[in-house]
């Protein structure tokens, strides 16, 4: 019995209680930081992103040039159909300026026809046209830009003011034999057309197609005699 007691005592004198846990307080604040995987996974994103929209430009582009390999696009026909003459008067310089040259005053409408042979539409940009006796400018005029639906002809005119250009020497003296003896005076008529095909919406680059006329007017009737054009270095 007393054994027993004893052995009950020593049990309870050797168990101890658990140590206190101690906690620690740094004073600065603990920040959650992002795995090193997150930067990884940003980068594998963006390339996706990247590739994803690379092939959908090369699917655009792609079906672009299809179509255009259907249509077989073809350059726009630009020509000068008509010149009315409203004005043209030529004054010889006085004896007294002793140049011997002479002034003109000109006023031409000029018509022309724009022709689209394409399945397409075509966006034309501003137009300027120079009317030069042997190669002096003596005005210009312009056509403003306009879009001109597939398979189409749409005419055009502008018109050109020249008020009294001065012509020195040899070539005023060369108007006025023209005009007084032989009834013609001979102009040119250049410009450059800028043109755009539309496809889909989208525009193609820009192609220049060239106007080049000579013409021939008469002083005495006030009207054109004589026309021949160039398209783009082709007599039509």
């Amino acid at each position: 019995m007393t054994s027993t007691t004893g052995t009950r005592r020593q049990h309870h004198h050797n168990h101890q209680p658990p140590p206190p846990h101690h906690y620690y307080f740094s004073g600065t604040p603990s920040y959650y930081s992002p795995s090193s995987s997150s930067p990884s996974l940003i980068k594998g994103c963006c390339c996706c992103l990247f590739l994803l929209f690379s092939l959908i430009a090369l699917l655009v582009l792609a079906v672009i040039l299809a179509v255009v390999l259907a249509v077989k696009p073809k350059k726009p026909q630009f020509d000068l159909q008509e010149v009315a003459v409203q004005n043209l008067a030529i004054f010889p310089s006085p004896p007294a300026a002793g140049d011997g040259g002479a002034t003109v005053s000109l006023s031409v409408r000029l018509i022309f026809a724009a022709a689209n042979p394409n399945k397409v539409g075509i966006k034309y940009g501003e137009s300027r046209f120079t009317v030069m006796y042997r190669g002096i400018p003596l005005g210009r005029g312009s056509v403003p830009g306009f879009y001109q639906p597939a398979k189409s002809v749409k005419v055009v005119t502008t018109t050109v003011a020249v008020d009294r250009v001065s012509l020195m020497q040899a070539d005023g003296v060369d108007l006025v034999k023209d005009a007084s003896l032989y009834d013609k005076v001979e102009l040119r008529v250049l410009g450059d057309v800028s043109a755009k095909i539309r496809i889909i919406g989208f525009d193609s680059p820009a192609v220049q197609v060239s106007v080049d006329c000579a013409i021939v007017i008469s002083p005495r009737k006030q009207s054109l005699t004589y026309k021949q054009c160039g398209f783009d270095g082709l007599s039509v």
